[in-house]
């Protein structure tokens, strides 16, 4: 959708339809306020019918307002003034813009409310995010396209002052590119596994690549990985007929010698456990196991799109885990790149196997901070749900900058403890370690496990198992933590405010 900004007085306003917000349903605040008096009272007249009930996310659409140039005026609820912010006004925007998408309503304005004074960039960036989250659709895989006819395309945001003009423009800059990496994100995670193959990320790694002259794209063979000693990657893949890839996308937007931040994303584009196979039901959600991998390409694809000043990696080790002659059997001991061995007790653990190479070959590039993003582990689903992100790490500096992060861009993370003692779960009779270390405290396990590749660099963990994709009738890939890694590079290069 194209995003615009402007003054002006909503009655000379010509759109087909004007967007006012409304307080408990029936303050009319500040939107309303700004109306002559003519279209003022009708609507207020209209709101002591009580058709908007006081709860946050209702709407009501009006025609032929008497006073306005506009051809339908719609009513948000934006619940308690007391308590609106940022997110209450970009979620009822997204309910709104789904509603007038689906009415053939092709372009609209919003009179920003004045109580989001003290929050615009905030209110731009969210509405620009949520918007285009309300309009993705993926119908790649189907034979008839059921969209619009006539589709929303415009969305005028309408100030009251000059000055308010350059945040809302450069919020709205960066939420579209956010909501760009996340639809690049939900693209590749909806694909099934039988198109998005290891092969297939390796090659929108470097359409992606073509876009920018500050982005390169390579990605190594499994002889390649195989010379480089990556045992536990390469484990990995022996069950499958299609080859690994490990996918490395070299974004050079800052000084030719500021250390990188690394993003190192799981890339499992298709996981039935192995010989450790899981259960038949639900199992096609599997092709979600690369969503890490997917939030790493498409973080890239928003520094690109913005332009930051700033030196990224992406690093996706990319596999599938099937079960066949060759895979993984429980007791097998493998050698990772950095040498330790690996006592796996458990195949459908194998993410933390092709994570642990990919964070040793992160040291080359002398990071100045490595995430890794993955779908780990189903206790992080358990623990915090569907809502929130497991955090884990080695640096207290870097941890809170995510969680601020996070916070921010609503996008939320929580972190977890990390200590010896539950390292001592991972010990083996026969290997260094194991890659399981029993049914408590599954998360905290795995990033331990991960922990032992990452003691040359500061370090943090995302597990999104529970926060990446929906299941149920709303299934699909949600784009996180696309918004969190991005607002973390924005406020990197003071960007995000």
């Amino acid at each position: 959708m194209h995003y615009l900004t402007k003054i002006a007085s909503p009655e000379i306003l010509t759109t087909q339809c004007l967007i006012l917000g409304v307080f408990d349903g029936k303050q009319h605040g500040s939107s309303i306020d700004r109306l002559p008096a003519t279209p003022k009272k009708h609507i207020q007249a209209t709101l002591k019918k009580g058709d908007l009930g006081g709860k946050a996310a209702q709407s009501l659409l009006l025609y032929g307002v008497p006073g306005l140039k506009a051809e339908r005026v719609l009513l948000m609820d934006l619940g308690e003034q007391k308590s609106f912010d940022a997110k209450k006004l970009a979620s009822a925007m997204g309910d709104a813009i789904a509603l007038l998408n689906k009415n053939a309503v092709r372009d609209c304005a919003l009179m920003v409310p004045e109580e989001s004074a003290d929050m615009l960039y905030a209110t731009g960036r969210d509405i620009a995010i949520s918007s285009e989250e309300q309009l993705y659709l993926f119908d790649q895989c189907k034979s008839k396209k059921n969209r619009p006819k006539k589709p929303l395309g415009k969305l005028t945001l309408v100030v009251k002052e000059r000055k308010q003009l350059n945040t809302l423009k450069k919020a709205l800059k960066h939420g579209t590119a956010i909501a760009a990496g996340m639809n690049l994100a939900k693209d590749l995670a909806n694909l099934p596994g039988n198109i998005c193959t290891p092969s297939y990320l390796a090659d929108t790694a470097k359409r992606l690549g073509r876009k920018s002259t500050k982005l390169k794209a390579t990605a190594l063979t499994e002889k390649q990985m195989q010379r480089l000693g990556m045992g536990a990657l390469l484990s990995v893949s022996r069950g499958s007929r299609e080859p690994a890839k490990l996918i490395v996308l070299e974004y050079s937007g800052g000084k030719e010698n500021s250390r990188p931040v690394v993003l190192v994303g799981k890339g499992l584009t298709f996981d039935a456990g192995g010989i450790s196979i899981k259960p038949s039901a639900g199992m096609d959600e599997m092709k979600y196991d690369m969503c890490g991998g997917a939030s790493v390409f498409g973080t890239l694809q928003a520094c690109v799109d913005l332009d930051l000043p700033i030196n990224v990696i992406g690093i996706v080790p990319s596999s599938e885990n099937l079960p066949d002659g060759e895979a993984n059997k429980p007791g097998d001991i493998v050698t990772s790149m950095a040498g330790l061995t690996i006592e796996i007790l458990n195949t459908d653990a194998e993410g933390r196997l092709i994570l642990c190479d990919a964070l040793t070959y992160a040291e080359r590039f002398r990071p100045a901070a490595v995430i890794d993003i993955a779908t780990l582990t189903g206790a992080c689903v358990v623990a915090l749900g569907h809502h929130t992100t497991g955090l884990l790490g080695n640096d207290d500096k870097l941890a809170d900058e995510l969680l601020k992060a996070g916070d921010d861009i609503h996008d939320p993370a929580w972190r977890l403890p990390m200590n010896d003692d539950y390292r001592k779960q991972l010990d083996s009779n026969f290997a260094d370690m194991a890659n399981i270390g029993g049914k408590g405290a599954g998360t905290i396990t795995a990033a331990c496990f991960l922990g032992e590749f990452t003691k040359k660099y500061k370090w943090a963990h995302l597990d999104i198992a529970g926060t990446a994709w929906k299941g149920g009738h709303e299934k699909g890939a949600t784009g996180r933590p696309v918004p969190l890694l991005t607002q973390l590079l924005l406020k990197r290069c003071k960007l995000a405010e």
